[in-house]
């Protein structure tokens, strides 16, 4: 209902405002701003280079060159548009919301989910098959957002973004591929890097359970829209969502189900993004309480459950994707060893030297080596203060552990071309 979590809305009259807003240091202060301090998120998240680079990154469909194929900057705007419409009508705070969706996806891998799970079985090869999940984009993206991505003050110094603690909550809480009904903030403020696995922490404000829902409502439609603009469905394929429909919001037709499974069930069509984004944002709304948390009705939860089932058996698991995430494996696993060989050289201040044959991959690695590890280039060991990097040395080049941990960050950086034309640099004669 309209303005129904008003009383657990995000502000100053909130019991827990002060530890939302709270920051760790201080990026610098203006004598003239006029913003809030999710604004102020915003905009940094909205400055800063990995949000630049999410629109050449993998969302399904690997480093298209179609331009009407979703990247992953377009869905991160589609997760903004979706919080923000329902924390808008709920009575949530809009602005920590859009701030959350605004950089939830920063800290992804090249060639979306598949190259997160390739990083991950590069870190995991002496650990076996059942080691921890070392990898994972959520708590990367909080660890971009805190760590890796700057912004210059006004004297020209980079600095970190150092971001309030709800919208750092709200970055690593997001997972939205957990199928959760009743969704509800959690009661503590906890030290975020305690969280060791994806989907298993529920964010700390309301605004962020908005996010991590909004999260799966975004991707659901479109995905199946870019599948049929690269023909990856058949009319088989076509007649089971037909199906999906009939009997899921069918089910509230039959019912005197909400008006828009009704309407969407009526529409005569499997699945159209806007129609289907818009009726599942109207359906939680109407659904949702601060007493129930947020919800959809049965009819739409079912829904959501079979069209994610049917898109990873007819679309994620589809054989051409297959092939593409065989060549990621090969693309990242190329520039992980050729960065791991170069080590020793990077202890010695001369990894110019060894990537002479990769001028490109040289240029950004060695700035990433100056900027975040205590690489010292040989006969120039002031570089760092030469380009006024104010950022701490995240990584040890002498530590091999921490020297891997600093190669796999700066291959998430990377976006799909700039990966492939790495890759093909490396391997040109």
């Amino acid at each position: 209902m309209k303005d129904s979590f008003s009383s657990v809305r995000t502000d100053e009259h909130s019991p827990i405002w002060q530890q939302c807003i709270s920051r760790e240091n201080s990026l610098y202060g203006r004598g003239n701003d006029i913003r809030s301090e999710f604004e102020r998120d915003y905009t940094r998240l909205l400055h800063c280079l990995a949000y630049r680079r999410l629109k050449h990154k993998t969302q399904v469909f690997f480093a298209p060159h179609n331009d009407h194929i979703c990247t992953r900057m377009e869905h991160v705007n589609h997760v903004a548009s979706v919080s923000t419409t329902i924390a808008k009508h709920l009575g949530l705070n809009a602005e920590l919301t859009e701030a959350i969706a605004i950089g939830h996806d920063i800290g992804h891998a090249p060639f979306g989910h598949a190259g997160e799970d390739i990083l991950n079985s590069l870190m995991q090869q002496k650990d076996g098959r059942n080691a921890p999940k070392k990898f994972w984009h959520e708590r990367n993206s909080l660890f971009f957002a805190d760590f890796i991505e700057t912004l210059p003050d006004p004297d020209g110094t980079e600095k970190c973004l150092d971001l309030t603690y709800a919208v750092r909550d709200g970055l690593i809480c997001h997972c939205g591929e957990i199928d959760q009904q009743g969704l509800a903030p959690r009661s503590q403020v906890i030290n975020l890097y305690d969280i060791k696995r994806p989907g298993t922490t529920n964010p700390f404000t309301w605004e962020g359970c908005v996010v991590k829902l909004s999260d799966k409502i975004a991707f659901l439609g479109r995905d199946i829209e870019d599948a049929r603009s690269y023909h990856i469905l058949d009319m088989a394929s076509y007649r089971q969502l037909r199906e999906i429909v009939d009997s899921t919001l069918g089910f509230a037709e039959d019912k005197g189900g909400s008006p828009a499974a009704s309407r969407a069930h009526r529409s005569g069509r499997a699945v159209n993004t806007t129609v289907l984004i818009n009726d599942m944002i109207v359906d939680l709304c109407a659904q949702s309480s601060p007493q129930k948390g947020l919800c959809f009705s049965e009819a739409y939860f079912r829904f959501i459950v079979e069209l994610k089932k049917f898109s990873f058996a007819n679309i994620y698991n589809n054989w051409r994707l297959i092939e593409f995430q065989n060549y990621a494996r090969e693309v990242l696993g190329c520039i992980y060893r050729t960065l791991m060989q170069g080590q020793l050289y990077a202890q010695n201040g001369r990894m110019e030297h060894y990537l002479r044959y990769a001028p490109g991959l040289a240029r950004t690695f060695i700035d990433w080596l100056i900027k975040y590890t205590n690489y010292h280039p040989h006969g120039d060991p002031n570089r760092k203060q030469v380009l006024r990097y104010e950022t701490k040395e995240v990584f040890d080049i002498n530590s091999t552990e921490s020297y891997e941990k600093c190669v796999i960050e700066y291959i998430s950086g990377m976006t799909d071309q700039y990966a492939i034309s790495v890759f093909e640099e490396i391997i040109s004669f």
